[in-house]
């Protein structure tokens, strides 16, 4: 038996992998860029030998063992932890907001108690249920908080007002009354050693996988094989025929230098009058190593267009009525299943990716071994 597996990503790539360990079935996996590992690819920068993540940084962090346990087969991480900083006009903090931040900006001497005593009483208690992301911050952190980090950067960073978003967006982000600057609150943190691509090419290096590069998907190679697996956009799948759904994508200007650009991997500029929304210098994602020079990446936010990568599904409610839509198509077809994130739209980080994907290849084999209906999606909300 032949599987199409379309996108040669973190999904597509643990799949393929998967159903030729565990049932011995070969795949072939296709990708119209000329590289594995989707957004996820690192190169080495030839004029800095600095390890470049091409399409915006990438920091692997988990709190699932089994996931840890299965990308670590595949190369070695070296330990990395995030400390992101934002520039704003009363200076530079740390963010996710912590007690350092809170004493900074506001020029106090807070304890821990004190700090959440202190932002309670600036936080909105008329808001009992956030309706949309300004009303979440403003009950969550207070207003000076919310305008100095969060309104300008995520009307940049989504291209509208933030009362159009979903209060869900913030509630990823932690609020913490200590000095802790860690971005993520994942027990498992680190960054591969030579990259993600490199981990990717080792996933997909088994005699039962077949891969092809610069090849776009075409409706018609669905008839020469048994089953498509598809991890590309949803709406891409079906021609666009309902419409696009709503993305948000980035653009880079890179900048070579040296010695060292901004002395951190992450630098946000949350405040309007920047038309960036942050900075990425790469060399400090992988503090390990040692260069001369540094490479440094500004991004920009924008709207995604028809040749445009999508980054961010927007998920407004007029996009999750064309989700509905497309869902519905996709469970009348035969012979074709949808997984990843561009294929369900939603926001993702990589170890929910790759769970989901473990998962999948073993909910769809076991349909297979009990000729049961196999899955179209994962068992998870549109």
């Amino acid at each position: 038996m032949r599987y199409l597996i379309v996108g040669a990503g973190f999904s597509g790539a643990i799949l393929a992998r998967q159903l030729a360990e565990l049932a011995g079935v070969g795949s072939l996996v296709i990708d119209a860029r000329p590289h594995v590992a989707g957004n996820c690819h690192t190169v080495r920068d030839p004029e800095t030998s600095v390890m470049v993540h091409r399409y915006g940084p990438h920091i692997f962090h988990t709190n699932n063992l089994k996931v840890w346990d299965y990308v670590r087969r595949f190369g070695e991480f070296g330990p990395f932890i995030n400390r992101v900083k934002a520039s704003v006009p009363q200076g530079v903090f740390s963010l996710p907001i912590n007690l350092h931040t809170i004493n900074q900006f506001f020029g106090k001497r807070f304890d821990p108690a004190q700090a959440k005593e202190f932002l309670a009483q600036k936080s909105d208690s008329t808001i009992q249920v956030p309706k949309n992301f300004e009303e979440q911050a403003l009950k969550f952190v207070g207003r000076e908080l919310y305008e100095a980090f969060f309104f300008g950067y995520t009307k940049k960073q989504w291209g509208c007002d933030p009362r159009e978003l979903p209060a869900s967006i913030l509630k990823r982000l932690p609020v913490r009354f200590d000095y802790d600057d860690n971005y993520y609150e994942s027990r498992y943190q680190g960054i591969p050693l030579g990259g993600y691509t490199e981990i990717i090419q080792r996933v997909l290096d088994h005699p039962l996988i077949a891969v092809k590069l610069g090849l776009a998907f075409e409706p018609g190679m669905t008839s020469e094989f048994d089953h498509t697996f598809f991890t590309g956009p949803i709406d891409q799948f079906f021609g666009y025929s309902e419409g696009r759904l709503g993305y948000r994508t980035v653009e880079w200007e890179s900048q070579v230098s040296d010695g060292d650009f901004q002395g951190n991997a992450v630098i946000n500029y949350p405040d309007l009058s920047v038309p960036f929304t942050r900075v990425h210098e790469h060399k400090h994602f992988a503090p390990w190593e040692s260069h001369s020079k540094t490479i440094a990446f500004t991004e920009f936010s924008k709207e995604t267009q028809r040749d445009d990568i999508p980054y961010y599904p927007k998920r407004l409610d007029a996009d999750r009525e064309l989700l509905k839509r497309y869902r519905s198509m996709a469970d009348k077809l035969e012979g074709v299943s949808f997984l990843g994130r561009l294929a369900t739209y939603r926001y993702l980080d990589m170890h929910h990716v790759i769970g989901e994907a473990l998962d999948f290849a073993e909910c769809w084999l076991k349909s297979q071994e009990g000729h049961l209906k196999p899955p179209v999606f994962p068992n998870t909300e549109g």
